[in-house]
């Protein structure tokens, strides 16, 4: 069992515009001992769970804006915190934290909560892992809601947006997550900036905060490579369901060039909406988004 921090709940008390019930497994198949928290909104029984994959470094507060878009469209919304994020367990050990790590926490909670008619709803690290997950359960998959995000393949040169923002996280190990938000989203308020910090009492909780910028395969022996590049063939190849994309403009890390690359890896992929004042959080802008995609995908 690793050994890992949990923030306490008090940490989370009056979040903004944050209603939603915490929800935890500690008994995931393959993590006993770790506690994973998830929000699950919206009737069980519904036709349509949106599947919503936060990235690095921040949480299912992310979503807040898109969840009641998609509830009250008669959705089930289930949104986890990665292992070292959010209300989920924090392993203290760097090694713990690898993409098969992740991403096989992710096929244990679809399959543990039995989601059906998913529509992945990604950004970020969300999509890094997420976008591999069709291949390998594709009856539960039928849309992908796309934001600013791609597939780490190890075969392409990664951006120089991402080599500085790697390189500003190493000279940055105890990075506050509500003003890095500030900095892209100069909209949030303060309370909202403080519930991206909420997850992290100290420095020692951001193991995972620390480790992701180096966990994006960079070469193609590279620990999630060659499953990103079976994705890659596979979404381009196999993949059936129906697609949406939005990319914020301003993103140098993830923005128009690596988003335009990733929608020619998805089979019938239409052009993406350019969202021009949103940088790389694009769910900040997210109740637009899901309006927009609900009624794509309704046409």
């Amino acid at each position: 069992m690793l050994d890992a921090l949990r923030t306490a709940d008090e940490r989370f008390d009056g979040l903004p515009n944050f209603p939603f019930t915490p929800n935890y497994l500690d008994n995931l198949h393959g993590f006993e001992g770790l506690r994973l928290h998830y929000l699950d909104e919206g009737p069980e029984a519904a036709g349509t769970t949106f599947l919503c994959l936060h990235g690095e470094p921040t949480w299912s507060f992310l979503y807040r804006r898109m969840i009641p878009v998609f509830t009250r469209a008669g959705g089930r919304v289930v949104a986890p915190d990665f292992f070292g994020f959010g209300r989920s367990d924090k392993p203290v050990d760097p090694s713990a934290y690898h993409f098969d790590f992740h991403r096989n926490t992710l096929l244990a909670l679809i399959a543990q909560l039995d989601l059906t008619d998913i529509t992945l709803v990604c950004q970020d690290w969300g999509g890094i892992i997420g976008l591999t997950l069709p291949m390998a359960m594709p009856e539960r998959f039928s849309r992908l809601l796309v934001m600013n995000t791609t597939l780490g393949s190890g075969d392409h040169q990664l951006s120089k947006g991402f080599l500085d923002w790697r390189a500003w996280v190493k000279r940055n190990p105890d990075l506050s997550p509500g003003r890095l938000l500030k900095r892209t989203c100069s909209q949030l308020s303060p309370a909202e900036c403080s519930a991206y910090d909420a997850p992290f009492p100290d420095g020692r909780y951001k193991t995972g905060v620390r480790r992701f910028p180096e966990m994006v395969p960079d070469h193609p022996d590279a620990n999630g490579a060659r499953l990103s590049r079976d994705a890659r063939r596979w979404l381009g190849q196999s993949w059936r369901g129906r697609s949406f994309m939005a990319i914020g403009m301003q993103d140098p890390v993830l923005g128009a060039p690596v988003m335009r690359a990733l929608k020619n890896d998805i089979r019938n992929c239409p052009d993406p909406i350019e969202i021009d004042e949103a940088g790389h959080f694009v769910p900040e802008w997210g109740e637009a988004v899901a309006i927009e995609a609900l009624a794509a995908f309704n046409r």
